[in-house]
Order: C-alpha cells, then sequence, then structure tokens
C-alpha cells in the first residue's frame, strides 16, 4: 500500500453506531427502525434491490438527509443533533457542515466543480476549513493524486477527464479532509462499463488503509473481494447482515437467495 495513506488515522477512529433509524417521505417509509454497529477500519457494503433504502441510509450518516426517527453516532457523537438531558436538538447548519469533515461522501456523479481545475478542487475544502496551509494542502494533492494514478491531470478541467477518471478525482478530493469514514453512494453506476475497473480498483486501496468505509453497490463481485460486512436491505429494512461470506454464499434469507439468483 502506498505510504500517502499512512498518515490515516488506521483504525483509531471511526466507529459508527445506527440506532432505530426510520425515515419517511409522504407515506412511504424509506427506513424502517434499523440498526447497525460498524467497527472502526471495517469495509461495509450495503446491497439490494432498488428503492430498498441503501442510499437513503447513507445520506443519513452525514445529515444529508434527517431523520425522523432514532439516531447515528460516529466515535460517540451525534450526528447531526446535539444531546441536552434526554432530548436531541438539531445542530445548526454551521456545526453540521463541521461535522462533516469527518465524513467524506462520493456521489454517483462525481459533483466536480467544473470551473475549478482538478488540483483546485482538491484543495479548496482543506483551505476554507482551515486545515492545511495552502502549501501543504498542494503536496496532499499530489500525494492523493498518485494513489489514485492522475498526478499528470492536475491542472486538467473536468470536462476533459474520462467519467472514471473524474470518479477518481472525486475520491481523492473526499480524502482531503483526512476524513474517519468515507461513503461511497454507488461510485460507478453513472460510468461506462470498461471505465469500472478502475474506480473499484481505488477503492480496494482505501479499504487496505485503515479508514471505514461504508459502500452502496451493485457489484456483488467487489463486495465478496472487499467487504468485512455486507448488509442486505429490502424496503427500508435490514433483512441480513453477516460477512460477504456468510450473505453473499450462504445467505439465510430467503429473499436475499432470490436477490443474488438475479444479479449473479
Amino acid at each position: 500500500m502506498s505510504e500517502a495513506i499512512d498518515y490515516r488515522q488506521a483504525h483509531a477512529t471511526g466507529a459508527i453506531s445506527i440506532t432505530g433509524v426510520s425515515k419517511s417521505y409522504g407515506r412511504h417509509k424509506a427506513l424502517d427502525d434499523v440498526s447497525l454497529e460498524l467497527d472502526p477500519g471495517s469495509v461495509t457494503v450495503i446491497v439490494g434491490p432498488s428503492g430498498s433504502g441503501k442510499s437513503t441510509l447513507l445520506r443519513t450518516l452525514n445529515h444529508l438527509e434527517r431523520v425522523d426517527e432514532g439516531f447515528i453516532q460516529i466515535d460517540g457523537d451525534y450526528i447531526g443533533y446535539q444531546r441536552r438531558g434526554d432530548k436531541l436538538y438539531e445542530l445548526k447548519e454551521k456545526a453540521i457542515l463541521r461535522q462533516r469533515v469527518n465524513v467524506g461522501y462520493v456521489f454517483q456523479n462525481f459533483n466536480l466543480f467544473p470551473h475549478l481545475t482538478v488540483l483546485e478542487n482538491l484543495i479548496e475544502a482543506p483551505i476554507a476549513h482551515r486545515q492545511l496551509s495552502k502549501r501543504d494542502a498542494v503536496a496532499r494533492a499530489g500525494e492523493l493524486l498518485d494513489i489514485v494514478g492522475l498526478r499528470h491531470k492536475a491542472d486538467a478541467w473536468p470536462r476533459h477527464l474520462s467519467g472514471g477518471q473524474q470518479q477518481r478525482i472525486a475520491i481523492a478530493r473526499a480524502l482531503m479532509l483526512n476524513p474517519r469514514v468515507m461513503l461511497f453512494d454507488e461510485p460507478t453506476s453513472a460510468l461506462d462499463p470498461e471505465l469500472v475497473g478502475e474506480v473499484l480498483d481505488v477503492i480496494k486501496k482505501l479499504a487496505r488503509s485503515g479508514t471505514t468505509l461504508v459502500i452502496v453497490t451493485h457489484e456483488i463481485g467487489f463486495a465478496r473481494e472487499v467487504a468485512d460486512n455486507v448488509v442486505f436491505m429490502v424496503d427500508g429494512k435490514i433483512v441480513e447482515q453477516g460477512s460477504a461470506t456468510q450473505v453473499l454464499s450462504n445467505p439465510r434469507h430467503e429473499r436475499t437467495r432470490r436477490f443474488l439468483a438475479r444479479v449473479l
């Protein structure tokens, strides 16, 4: 593994605790009493049919979605809320943004700033959050661009990159703030099939880095290769969870078996 990832806080932080989380949109219950404990440094892959609540659950982990019931903690800190006595109160936007520094998020559609070069996309956040000087941010960006294999694209504009290259840059950008947790929302779903492998290879590197990863994906072979935990969701509920071998090769639940028979 590249030594450029060694400065990460391997296995020391990034414990995720999800307790009784529910979320509804009108009459549709997107999440239904979801509870899950994820160890620091673990790699969790969430799978399930479309509309099962996978992406909604991921978005609650950095408060992009408010929960209706339950709560989420990372390293014991409530996400999006502050506890006073026996009640939780939603944090103000500025405090929520500060919390998000600890949670990197990689979207399906890259979300790079089109008016900034690759390097400028990477260095903007750590400078804005006063984590790094410009000089240190540029050095850090170079290290991360090496990891994703794109240092030679530092001065390129996003529109001149392939989808796979843009997603690799998006991953590097999310790592710039040295997050405790990295969230991936179907990171290959917007890519042409021949570009999927280059993005999955970067995520495989991160899976060995000691950072807690939570990945929503339809790439079952990839899940089998990297996941410590696999979570199978249907209709906003966790139907089955366990090791990759248990859930993907020896599923206990009939609904899991039916899903895998269709996608494998």
